[in-house]
């Protein structure tokens, strides 16, 4: 069983926080953010941008309760996937045996190439 991660967008970040029902799932703009994991401990995360691209790259963001921002990963590239009219560029990371993080922390995506960045807040 998964555990419930509130999700929110960038812009939504200092206001408030919408409880997902089973994983975290954010949209901001164009990007969309998947976080898998129980408790404190995440497994998977998922992102995804609408369209197609050459030379699109995400990363994952962290920040701390205390407003510390850190690279959690380093650039990697997308996939390029489609289905009838809709183009994605998708992108995944495994955390083998789970990462924990502090309550409270924001994860977040970026996408070298779009503006948006949504975020899930990890907690108990």
């Amino acid at each position: 069983m998964r555990k419930t991660i509130y999700a929110l967008t960038a812009a939504a970040l200092v206001f408030a926080a919408a409880p997902a029902h089973a994983d975290a799932k954010a949209k901001d703009g164009k990007v969309g953010l998947s976080v898998y994991g129980k408790g404190l401990r995440v497994n998977e995360v998922g992102a995804h941008m609408e369209g197609h691209g050459t030379g699109v790259r995400a990363r994952l963001i962290t920040y701390t309760p205390k407003g510390y921002r850190s690279e959690l990963t380093g650039w990697k590239d997308a996939t390029p996937v489609g289905a009838a009219m809709t183009k994605l560029s998708t992108v995944g990371w495994k955390f083998k045996g789970g990462r924990k993080f502090a309550q409270g922390t924001k994860l977040c995506v970026e996408f070298n190439v779009v503006q948006g960045g949504p975020c899930a807040v990890i907690h108990r």
